[in-house]
């Protein structure tokens, strides 16, 4: 498995020990996408969703927490043909006394900042099949698998 190192080496060396104690399978590596880089677009993201990757037969499931945020607040798109990448706004709206003189005691509950995590999608995948919903704060994405390419026949030729 390739070693994948992200800007700051003393975590491209935590991985790197990592890996070579705790031996994963390959097909981990086709989702690793240096999860340390910040998107270009936005500095200021930061790129800590927590994600469950599942590979069925005919899909890869993605599961990401999201809690807090509305569908509205997250943008899932492919970028570079292979790159699967989610965004999220980073809003929460605090709940507002109702009555005036109210104020917060204490505020322990952060509210989300924006975020990116991006993928990189393995040959099979196909891009033209993914869908998203986000419930309870869980973002779900589907991504199809392509079928299989067809195995090469043999054909035994008699030479005469």
């Amino acid at each position: 498995m390739s070693r994948v190192a992200d800007s700051n080496s003393s975590n491209g060396h935590l991985v790197q020990a990592v890996s070579t104690l705790f031996p994963f399978p390959e097909t981990l590596e086709k989702f690793v996408f240096n999860s340390g880089a910040h998107d270009a677009r936005d500095p200021k993201a930061i790129s800590t969703i927590p994600t469950d990757i599942l590979d069925t037969p005919n899909e890869y499931i993605f599961y990401m927490d999201l809690p807090g945020l509305s569908k509205s607040d997250i943008q899932v798109t492919v970028e570079e043909e292979n790159t699967l990448v989610i965004r999220s706004g980073g809003k929460r709206k605090r709940e507002d006394g109702e009555e005036e003189g109210c104020k917060y005691l204490r505020l322990e509950r952060k509210a989300p900042q924006k975020a990116t995590r991006k993928f990189r999608l393995p040959e099979n995948a196909d891009v033209s099949a993914i869908s998203a919903k986000c419930e309870s704060g869980v973002l779900m994405v589907v991504v199809g698998k392509l079928p299989p390419p067809p195995k090469p026949k043999t054909v035994q030729v008699t030479v005469a």
